[in-house]
């Protein structure tokens, strides 16, 4: 048993991190994506695309009594997977029970999401998704083996602050290095070029 759990210590896990399309995603959902991996262990991943706006608000997307702020924020896809399915981050100055990372929360539940629109905050930011990207055992790091995602560290304003169709670009930037900067300025067809 010991030799077990030794070994899945060894294990590298991502949540708290920012998954990138490393280049070689090109033609599928997640060319140019920015992913934050919300849950990960044995059982696989669960994550978010933060840079994929809907183009709707989430009062014209979700039949609920949200507070006027929640509906009028833009809706984001946050992955293939069950596009119908409801998750929110919501950060404020403290979360004690975050569970993403210090002071950002996941929930997925609409009355969960009714408490903390409710919640009076001048600090809270909440960010709501519908569908996500999930992996199964072992997927993600057989993509993360063939280098198909780069990683960096999320932050809370990374992932509220900075606007999602600069995201991509920008996080490579901060990765630095000739390649991230080259990568970052190709467009996004290469027959414009």
């Amino acid at each position: 048993m010991h030799i077990i759990s030794a070994m899945a210590d060894k294990r590298k896990f991502f949540r708290g991190q920012l998954l990138l399309d490393s280049g070689q995603l090109g033609g599928s959902f997640f060319q140019r994506t920015v992913v934050l991996v919300c849950q990960h262990d044995a059982e696989g991943a669960f994550g978010l695309v933060l840079n994929r706006a809907l183009g709707k608000t989430v009062g014209e997307m979700i039949v609920a009594d949200l507070p006027a702020a929640l509906k009028e924020s833009p809706l984001f896809l946050g992955g293939p997977v069950q596009p119908a399915a409801l998750s929110f981050l919501h950060t404020d100055n403290f979360i004690p029970d975050a569970d993403v990372m210090p002071n950002l929360a996941l929930g997925h539940s609409l009355d969960d999401l009714l408490e903390v629109g409710e919640d009076f905050s001048a600090t809270k930011k909440v960010r709501m998704f519908a569908g996500y990207a999930g992996w199964s055992p072992g997927q993600l790091e057989s993509e993360m083996k063939r280098k198909s995602w780069l990683t960096f560290p999320a932050s809370v304003q990374l992932v509220f602050e900075t606007p999602p169709e600069q995201l991509w670009q920008k996080v490579l930037q901060s990765k630095g290095g000739w390649k991230n900067k080259l990568l970052s300025q190709l467009p996004e067809d290469l027959s414009w070029n």
